[in-house]
Order: C-alpha cells, then structure tokens, then sequence
C-alpha cells in the first residue's frame, strides 16, 4: 500500500527539512513541491520580461521541463536539463516563486505532476496547498508553522552559516510579505485543510517534531 503525508506551512515554518528527515526514516519519496515552484521562477526570471505577465508565462509553459533526481537520498531539481538546485534558495527566486505560483497555468502543471507522483509510490510532499489541493486524500496532513520572527530567525542563521551577508530586519519583513501573497491569493490560499494536524514548530526542535508526525503516522495506521 502507498501512502502520502502532506506537511503544508508558511516559509521558513521547517516543513522541508522535517519531510526530508521523514522521508529517509520512512523510506518514502521526499517530493519539495516549493522546489518546484523556485524552478519555474527562476526559468521566468531568466526569460520572461515581466514575471507577472500570466499570459506569456502560461504561453512558455511547454518549454519548461522540470525533472526530480535522487542522489544519496538528497532530491535534485533537474530544469531544461541544468541541475539547479543550488540556485533556487537564493531569496530573489523565492520573491519571484510567489509571483508565479499565483498562476493558474503554472500550479495546473506542477499539481500535476505532484499528483502523478504521488499515485506511483509512498511520499511525503511539503508546501502550501498540499493538504488542500494536490493532496486531498492524503492518510496524514500536517500544517507547521512557527512565529515570523522565529521563521526569520532561521532563515538569517541559514544564510549567516553559508557566509552571507544578509539583514534580519530585511528578511522578517520579506516573511511577513510573502505570508500576505500566500494566504490571499485567489488560487489555492496557505491554509490549513480542515482535517490537518496543527504543529507550532516555534519552541519545537527537529526531533520533537520528527517525532510527533512519525506518532501520528503509526496512530492512523492502526486506526
């Protein structure tokens, strides 16, 4: 039997680097939905004049081939053939992933995909609209969130150990910024799914919440 656990949260909440210790200790699929968004962002900002043009981006959107890797356990984003995955936690792209995910044509692709993954093997997808969109029936849902100053807190340590010169101020603004794009788009909004588990991850460490989901796990599976 395949399962799917579905981990939706704000950025910066944990949810890709609880999935991904999931994953490995399930033996599931690791699917980074955001990712895959990031993809699609940075293939805008490279050739699209206006990110925010739906149209000419919907109108491109067969050109644009995303592909997921795995090596050593660890997911690779493979766009037009070009392994980019260590171009995508740069903060200009994440900016421009909440643009582009607002697109109806963009998510229609990437859902898609999402789903088709999801229906061949057992994974854990993290995002914003997993619970609610891409996976609906998913056996787990799991909303994580934390404070915008926590979230922002990490996202500075993130960029301070990768000798980054970077402003705390700047990015807690950036936080709370994209929350307002994420929760008030008209397509598919951050929210919880009426039947997720809420974790407030904000005093939590990663083994607390590793933890706690792997208990919900085994708890609906002998339900």
């Amino acid at each position: 039997m395949n399962y799917s656990i579905a981990i939706d949260g704000p950025a910066g909440s944990g949810k890709s680097t609880i999935a991904k210790r999931l994953a490995k200790d399930l033996g599931f699929t690791y699917v980074d939905t955001g990712a895959m968004y990031r993809a699609i962002a940075l293939w805008a900002l490279e050739n699209a004049p206006d990110i925010k043009d739906e149209r000419l981006i919907a109108s491109h959107l067969d050109e644009v081939d995303i592909d997921l890797e795995y090596s050593e356990g660890s997911q690779q984003v493979i766009l037009n053939g070009e392994n980019v995955t260590d171009r995508l936690r740069q903060e200009e792209t994440g900016k421009a992933a909440s643009v582009v995910s607002k697109q109806k044509k963009v998510r229609e692709k990437l859902v898609s995909i999402q789903q088709k993954l999801a229906g061949s093997q057992s994974v854990i997808m993290d995002g914003r609209d997993i619970g609610t969109k891409v996976l609906p029936d998913a056996f787990l849902k799991v909303f994580m969130t934390a404070s915008p100053e926590v979230r922002a807190k990490r996202r500075f340590d993130e960029l301070t150990l990768k000798g980054e010169k970077c402003d705390y101020e700047e990015i807690l603004k950036g936080v709370k910024e994209r929350d307002h794009a994420d929760e008030t788009r008209k397509i598919s909004p951050l929210k919880p799914a009426d039947d997720a588990v809420i974790l407030d991850t904000s005093v939590m460490s990663e083994a607390e919440v590793t933890g706690e989901i792997q208990r919900l796990f085994e708890e609906r599976k002998r339900s």
